[in-house]
């Protein structure tokens, strides 16, 4: 009868992990789209969507939304052209970010948000509620956005298990 292996101490470590969520932000000049990851990082989900008051206004809100939701990482949309190039917006949305990383203590990414409006649109062009298609969708882009990025982790996640292996 083989004996069962006991765990090292870096598989108790990495089990022991608190997961961390992730909170997805559509950065605009009106508004600020949020999403929101729930605590394995597997499902994206809108949050809310803040008009815009003043830089303090908006930092206070978003650093209460991190504590409120334990957000451990912020992503922001990073609005680039279609042929990659980085236009006033993508500038303003990356010096956003920084602020952001600097004033929550908490690590912010820019993340390639080129079409998540766009999928948005047809997201709720195809649902039922007209009350939601009347509304603006920023809180359903950065869903999107959310959604792809925990994909891509995911999938760099099982590729670097795989090649451990």
């Amino acid at each position: 009868m083989a004996m069962p292996q006991r765990a090292s101490a870096g598989e108790i470590s990495a089990a022991a992990e608190k997961p961390r969520r992730v909170l997805a932000v559509d950065y605009g000049r009106k508004r600020i789209g949020l999403a929101l990851s729930d605590a394995l990082g597997l499902t994206a989900q809108p949050l809310a969507i803040l008009m815009r008051v003043n830089r303090q206004n908006d930092l206070r809100r978003l650093r209460e939304a991190c504590r409120t939701h334990g957000v451990t990482h912020i992503i922001v949309g990073h609005p680039l052209h279609m042929t990659g190039e980085a236009g006033e917006m993508a500038d303003e949305a990356a010096r956003f970010a920084a602020r952001l990383e600097k004033e929550i203590g908490i690590g912010v990414e820019l993340v390639d948000e080129r079409l998540t409006s766009w999928e948005a649109e047809q997201t709720v062009a195809e649902t039922k509620s007209s009350a939601r298609r009347r509304k603006p969708l920023d809180d359903v882009a950065a869903a999107i956005l959310l959604r792809d990025y925990l994909e891509r982790t995911r999938g760099v996640a099982r590729g670097a298990a795989a090649e451990k292996a």
